[in-house]
């Protein structure tokens, strides 16, 4: 017989040798269950129970406990525990949110089920004492699931897919999801695994772990879910008003005259430049972290005369250590590397034979953060490309092994406490609001101020669709900072006039972007003058990639969205301060505007810029006109035509090259 106790305001269920838990966490409630001899306590991507301030804050659990039955009542949710040990859960109408799928037959068991499926299932990995994992939620038809952070699908809506718990370059893991059945559910648990929201089965299934670790929230509509998970995982910052504008960047400047040459023109041209990067190998070596004296003699004095333009200065991070880096033998001594538990010390021979500094390593933390204080942010560069942050090509995870445990175990927590190292050495410095460019991103990644980049995708009009898909499910991940590479990364000619279309139609959608950043790397590559420089190899550069760049006729439709930029900034400052305060995000899936409009839950292809502008991104080769549908509720008006439209229909839009369709809602008077 289990045995059931409140202790504590948490309800604990011990059969055998699993212990579980179901306590209150912010506006819901947390979900342990472990076959350790005590519950672990680590928070992972929740904050602290005494950092949250909910509006459930003062409530105290309502716990019942009947025979072998119990439930927990904490604000609008309410678990309930079944004489068979199933858990669901239910709103305060006493609708059922979600339960587990339990197909086993034991000594309870008042049914006949023979299937032995349990709904959760610690496995221990024999010789080891580490346990696989799977946990099993009853389907639902109907159920629309948005969120589950960056990949490279296209889909809006996850339900049918099958997702990696996984990192990769161009793919962010991030296990929170909003459900249209109202709530929304965070795994909690940093391990690599699988997710499949099948038509019959929800299964989580995580390779290495202790724990089952769930949250779960109820919420009328997905603003209100979005708002409560932020609430118990952190919110961003306050946007810096360098982040609001344009920013330039190629794959790469070279040198330091290269990089002040454009920032020149720039400022000639009369161009709003807020920020301008120094990508990667601007470095004597990998793991150095400090400027090549050769190509950027003085950083200083261009630093000072970027900033007298109105220009930050950002630039590229790598967390590869070379083993000829001067930093290299202490790091490897103290233990601040990544480690193996097989194979040759190598994580990346790319460019030089690397290591990963290990991130999750408080004390490798500080040592990397200090050589950047002291090559960079002393020199006034108050803002930083966190690249490699998956970190890539260690997709072989049973290989390596971090700080906290091998990465099987915790490599998803990699690109936050990359992330995290360097908000806790700015805020120490007086940083009030750090923001720093993140190649990757897990659950709760927004409150070390992370700006997540959809990584180094192909430039075609099929990544252009994927990238906004993408960036949706990211904002409903609990994600306000968000951007992709104008034009793609990887291909695209400049004098090619199908690239230069594909470029231009980005180049609106980045205006609409929470931020608006040019970046690729354009072919054909320029020719090296030295391969190899004191033994240290030297990375070329691609062709032109400023506004300037594509033609005449582009520059002045680019021109004039980098000028609409600068108009909507008081608008663009209040989504980054809702963003702040209340978690609401700057590019919004129309459901989340719109919950109660049926035809909103799998548009994938527009979106609302914050509360008041809909945007509808030109994707297709060629296309001067696009449908666009005008949500239920609301009147709209063209920007463009400035012709009302009642909500509720599809219209035609017109979309020449240098227009991308924009909609006010309800009268709103923003300067387009």
């Amino acid at each position: 017989m289990p045995t059931l106790t409140a202790q504590n305001g948490i309800l604990v269920r011990q059969k055998g040798t699993e212990t579980l838990w179901i306590e209150p966490w912010g506006a819901g409630l947390r979900v342990r269950a472990t076959r350790l001899p005590q519950m672990p306590n680590e928070d992972r991507a929740l904050l602290p129970k005494a950092e949250i301030v909910t509006e459930t804050a003062d409530r105290k659990a309502e716990i019942l406990i009947n025979g072998d039955e119990a439930s927990i009542k904490y604000g609008d949710i309410t678990a309930k525990i079944n004489r068979e040990g199933w858990v669901s859960f239910y709103n305060s109408s006493g609708e059922l949110l979600l339960e587990e799928y339990y197909r086993n037959r034991d000594d309870l068991s008042r049914y006949c089920v023979p299937l032995g499926i349990h709904a959760r299932e610690l496995k221990p990995v024999m010789g080891r004492s580490d346990y696989t994992l799977n946990a099993r939620f009853e389907a639902r038809n109907g159920e629309h699931i948005w969120g589950m952070g960056q990949y490279q699908d296209g889909m809006l809506d996850k339900k049918g897919a099958s997702l990696e718990l996984a990192h990769r370059n161009s793919q962010a893991s991030i296990p929170f999801y909003v459900s249209s059945f109202g709530y929304g559910f965070l795994w909690n648990n940093p391990s690599v695994g699988r997710v499949t929201f099948a038509e019959n089965i929800t299964h989580w299934y995580s390779e290495c772990t202790d724990l089952l670790d769930y949250w779960i929230v109820s919420g009328e509509a997905p603003k209100e879910t979005v708002r409560r998970y932020t609430d118990v995982t952190g919110r961003a910052p306050m946007m810096p008003e360098f982040g609001m504008g344009f920013w330039q960047c190629k794959l790469r400047y070279r040198s330091q005259e290269e990089l002040m040459t454009v920032a020149r023109e720039y400022h000639k041209r009369g161009l709003p430049l807020n920020v301008i990067v120094a990508d990667f190998f601007h470095w004597t070596m990998q793991g150095d972290w400090k400027f090549d004296p050769i190509d950027w003699p003085d950083p200083d004095a261009m630093v000072k005369e970027l900033k007298d333009m109105g220009v930050e200065l950002m630039v590229s991070i790598w967390p590869t250590v070379d083993h000829r880096s001067e930093n290299f033998w202490q790091m490897n001594e103290r233990g601040l590397l990544l480690g193996f538990d097989r194979g040759v010390n190598i994580s990346m021979s790319w460019m030089g034979d690397t290591l990963y500094y290990d991130a999750t390593n408080p004390e490798a933390r500080e040592f990397v953060w200090q050589r950047a204080k002291e090559n960079y942010f002393s020199k006034g560069i108050k803002i930083f490309w966190l690249d490699e942050a998956e970190p890539e090509f260690i997709y072989d995870f049973d290989l390596y092994r971090y700080h906290l445990g091998p990465a099987q175990k915790v490599t998803l927590l990699y690109p936050n406490m990359y992330a995290k190292g360097f908000y806790d050495g700015m805020r120490a410095e007086g940083i009030e609001n750090p923001l720093n460019l993140v190649r990757c991103g897990w659950a709760g990644v927004q409150r070390y101020g992370a700006l997540i980049w959809s990584g180094d995708i192909y430039s075609n009009f099929r990544s252009f669709r994927e990238q906004v898909a993408a960036g949706l499910s990211m904002a409903m991940s609990g994600v306000p900072w968000w951007t992709s590479d104008i034009g793609g990364f990887f291909g695209g000619e400049p004098h090619d006039p199908a690239f230069q279309e594909l470029v231009v139609r980005w180049f609106q959608f980045g205006c609409f972007s929470p931020v608006f950043r040019l970046h690729g790397e354009r072919f054909p590559m320029k020719p090296i003058e030295e391969e190899y420089r004191g033994g240290i190899r030297q990375f070329s550069s691609g062709q032109d990639n400023e506004v300037w760049s594509y033609g005449e006729d582009n520059f002045e439709i680019m021109k004039k969205y980098i000028e609409l930029r600068e108009r909507l900034r008081p608008y663009i400052r209040g989504l980054m301060q809702g963003a702040h305060e209340n978690g609401d995000p700057v590019i919004r899936p129309m459901i989340y505007e719109f919950p109660e409009d049926l035809k909103c839950r799998k548009l994938a292809d527009q979106y609302m810029f914050g509360p008041d502008l809909l945007v509808a991104p030109v994707m297709t080769a060629g296309a001067v006109e696009r449908e666009v549908y005008l949500p239920e509720g609301a009147s709209w008006k063209c920007c463009k035509t400035g012709q009302q439209y009642d909500g509720g229909q599809t219209i035609a839009s017109k979309a020449p090259l240098d227009t991308i369709p924009l909609f006010l809602r309800n009268g709103a008077d923003l300067p387009i």
